[in-house]
């Protein structure tokens, strides 16, 4: 099984980016013309107290934003190709630089805006020319006291130049130097990687998966005090930025950015910590039906049906997937067609390239999806989730303006989530073989594991080791394992053998260098859940408002746009619905092997 080389990869399964810029010379004339315009901006420094100066800035500054994100979304995804060739790391770094220099250059802007009064910006908020910004002088009415002077905004953009620099570091790290070693099975020896390792996990052999559990976190475990101090400098920038804004924490710093209420993040954890007797009973079902004596941490990925895992094609999976999404209309099934005819997809794993799956979309332009796809059944399901991502963007940037366009990271994980939901039923619904109904419904049963109760795991782990810098207290290596592996030890309780390397599975996890980023995976399914019945139940009628969401983009605060799909996530209503969708599905598996 041996890893290609990127230029041994066929075109087919590579995205074509000239589709956003064509090719590295017409990326560097870009460049140049955006680089040339930035220092322009400083024409309108004190002057946009006026309304038709400031209607100008704006747009100005929406036509350059455009295209430099173009700039910056290609360099992106020409490093993520393979992180090794230094051309596109260089050309990311100066792209970011640029950023960084139109940022400290408008800095001026935003205190100059919030000069205004609250009733001056709503009264500027609906004023027909100024429709386009009408929710951001919202939010500026808002939050402008956590608006600094303008010298000190300009300091703050100023350190963008390096504040990256801590997830800059773990990225590269852990694409390109981390080393594990091979793994034997039946006496061949496997390259082990980010994308062989969730390949091996699935190995029916119990000690082919210890082998790849214990390579991949040993070697994170080599390097924990290295990972340890690059985290910690990360979860203190938060507080710095978060602190200097007169926030009383990192989560009411980063959730305010969403406008999204804090109550909103405590109540996930509550809600979840008391149902983890849920997600126990699962665990001892898994171990009762694996038939072993201890189940491990590297047990709870293997199929509990053997042979009924589904390896396809990339090719069978894509039919498979638009299958699954039909109930979405013939518009969602073209946009589809286009993104696997026109190469919006980079399928498969190559050396250097950056594991994991994402899909990034940028104004323009139709999205782009990053893949490492393993013919695994998640694999299939990564297929719809990232193809969720796609067409949430593509429905906001068709629909909205550029400064409505980018929805917030709180409704981010629902489209691709609505998409997993759909999947795993239309799987259900088209089989009648036994076993695979089984290896199914414990699929099902995972993806709340790893979705609902993983993430807010991972949620709860990240505010303890925030409220610790906010606290001075010292993020170690030990401090913050010990953490992880408290709260494992709560959320997958007594039937499963807490392996002493889980300890350190916090420190292979990017999302943690983006701020409270994962516990939307949680609100997400939770949310998810709720939709794709209602489509599934109501047809046509219910994607209606479903597609209003997609299409809503950044115009309004993120919890009324999610009521625009019929999900209202400040009441309890979607998250009973969640758990119960959690509790039927494992009640329904464990009958089928009460009956046996």
């Amino acid at each position: 099984m041996k890893i290609p080389e990127r230029r041994n990869v066929k075109e087919k399964y590579k995205w074509n980016l000239n589709d956003l810029i064509n090719g590295d010379e017409a990326w560097e004339k870009k460049y140049d013309e955006i680089a040339s315009k930035i220092s322009s901006f400083g024409d309108y420094k004190g002057k946009l107290g006026d309304d038709k100066v400031l209607l100008a800035y704006l747009k100005k500054t929406d036509e350059t934003m455009i295209e430099l994100l173009k700039v910056y979304c290609y360099a992106y995804m020409k490093t993520h190709e393979d992180m090794r060739v230094k051309k596109y790391q260089e050309m990311f770094a100066r792209v970011g630089a640029t950023a960084v220099m139109l940022s400290t250059v408008t800095a001026f802007a935003e205190p100059e805006i919030c000069e205004r009064s609250e009733e001056e910006l709503i009264a500027l908020s609906k004023k027909p020319e100024f429709s386009d910004y009408s929710y951001r002088f919202e939010r500026l009415a808002k939050d402008k006291k956590h608006v600094l002077s303008e010298k000190e905004e300009k300091i703050l953009a100023e350190t963008g130049n390096f504040t990256d620099n801590f997830n800059n570091a773990f990225q590269m790290f852990d694409s390109a130097d981390v080393k594990f070693r091979p793994v034997d099975v039946d006496g061949k020896e496997i390259e082990m990687s980010h994308g062989t390792y969730g390949v091996l996990l699935q190995n029916p052999a119990q000690e082919v998966r210890r082998k790849a559990f214990e390579s991949m976190f040993d070697a994170y475990k080599e390097h924990i005090n290295t990972i340890a101090a690059i985290y910690a400098g990360s979860v203190k920038k938060d507080w710095f930025y978060s602190k200097v804004r007169g926030y009383k924490s990192s989560l009411e710093g980063a959730l305010s950015h969403t406008d999204v209420d804090v109550r909103a993040y405590d109540n996930l954890i509550k809600s979840v910590d008391n149902n983890c007797r849920y997600m126990h009973r699962y665990m001892a079902l898994r171990k009762k039906i694996l038939n072993v004596e201890t189940l491990n941490m590297w047990d709870l990925h293997v199929p509990m049906i053997n042979g009924a895992d589904i390896s396809v094609s990339y090719e069978k999976a894509f039919e498979m997937v638009k299958k699954a999404l039909k109930p979405l209309g013939e518009e969602y099934a073209a946009l589809l067609d286009r993104a696997y005819n026109e190469r919006w997809i980079d399928v498969v794993e190559n050396k250097g390239k950056k594991s994991g799956a994402y899909s990034l979309g940028t104004y323009g332009c139709h999205p782009f999806v990053l893949l490492n796809y393993q013919k695994t059944t998640h694999d299939v399901f990564t297929i719809a989730h990232e193809l969720g991502h796609a067409m949430h963007s593509y429905y906001s940037c068709e629909a909205q303006p550029f400064a409505k366009s980018d929805y917030e990271i709180f409704v981010a994980e629902i489209a691709s989530t609505v998409n997993e939901v759909l999947m795993l039923k239309y799987l259900l619904a088209e089989t009648k073989d036994a076993d695979t109904k089984k290896f199914l419904l414990s699929y099902y049963l995972d993806m709340f594991r790893t979705t609902l109760f993983r993430q807010t795991m991972f949620a709860e782990f990240e505010l303890k080791a925030h409220t610790l810098a906010e606290e001075n207290k010292p993020l170690t290596a030990e401090g913050l394992s010990d953490i992880y592996y408290d709260l494992n030890k709560k959320y997958y309780g007594k039937a499963v053998k807490h392996n002493e390397l889980i300890r350190y599975e916090w420190a292979r996890i990017p999302h943690f260098y983006r701020q409270y980023y994962v516990y939307q995976y949680a609100t997400g399914i939770t949310a998810a859940v709720s939709i794709a019945n209602n489509i599934l139940k109501n047809g046509d009628k219910a994607f209606y408002g479903y597609k209003k969401f997609l299409s809503a983009g950044g115009s309004m605060p993120p919890v009324e746009i999610l009521k625009l799909a019929g999900v209202d996530l400040t009441t309890e209503q979607p998250f009973n619905i969640a758990m119960r969708e959690f509790r039927d599905t494992l009640n329904t598996l464990e009958k089928l092997y009460d009956e046996k």
